[in-house]
């Protein structure tokens, strides 16, 4: 009998937590050790957007390096878990809403590995990833992560990996700023009321503008809230850094 997964959205921040011991990388750490060992690994990660919607279908995923200006240790950082074909294709029967292409080109982004590297650092599970179409409504969104949770039996662990608010261009040292905090509290408070049509229209918030200047760190928590319809989350990670990145994840199903 295979046991229901939970959910997770994580906030994942800096790709510096892929190699760094801290207080993040180790909450995922432990996290890893409270939820049951999943098959295989589905991430919708924040740092894969295009046109269209596509599932990496390789058998083995490269590891992308998609950033910049970091010492030369995090380049070298590998996460090489295997792919998994099958799951690529139960994706695409399970998704009705669009057509999921099977993609043979991108592999594992810093939004996925990072955060695994530190869960299941062997890299002994499968790993696959789903694209953020740049085109789709934040409800078609929702309807394909209400598609995506009937994996959960079948031993699927689903991630969104994103942050709920990140805006990189006014970060700093010291205090979080006001708007930031604001959305942060709005998003978690909508999240624990399921008031999932507030967290779809989210740009009805004035400072949704600054906490998310472009949606992309956005979009995974609306996948993640439609494949754990109607449960409530269990939060950690509950902290601002650089004045505009939120470090907040959740648990849902535990």
């Amino acid at each position: 009998m295979v046991q229901k997964m939970p959910v997770l959205f994580i906030g994942h921040g800096s790709p510096m937590n892929a190699i760094e011991k801290n207080e993040f990388s180790s909450s995922w750490e432990r996290l890893a050790g409270i939820i049951p060992r999943p098959r295989a690994i589905l991430c919708i990660s924040a740092h894969w957007l295009k046109e269209g919607s596509a599932v990496t279908a390789m058998a083995r995923p490269k590891t992308i390096h998609d950033f910049y200006g970091f010492p030369a240790k995090l380049y070298k950082a590998r996460y090489p878990a295997k792919g998994s074909l099958s799951l690529a294709k139960e994706i695409k029967r399970s998704v009705k809403t669009v057509n999921v292409d099977l993609d043979h080109e991108w592999g594992l982004d810093h939004g996925t590995w990072s955060v695994l590297r530190n869960m299941y650092p062997k890299a002994d599970i499968p790993v696959v990833q789903l694209s953020l179409d740049y085109q789709l409504s934040l409800d078609k969104v929702f309807r394909i992560g209400k598609e995506l949770g009937k994996l959960r039996k079948k031993g699927i662990l689903i991630i969104g990996s994103g942050n709920l608010v990140h805006n990189l261009m006014v970060m700093r040292e010291g205090k979080p700023y006001s708007w930031a905090v604001e959305f942060d509290n709005i998003v978690k408070n909508n999240l624990a009321r399921k008031d999932y049509g507030s967290m779809i229209n989210y740009t009805k918030y004035p400072s949704s503008a600054s906490a998310h200047p472009t949606n992309d760190h956005y979009i995974p928590l609306i996948y993640v809230i439609g494949a754990a319809l109607g449960e409530k989350p269990k939060f950690f990670n509950e902290k601002i850094v650089y004045g505009s990145v939120s470090m907040r994840c959740a648990v849902f199903g535990i």
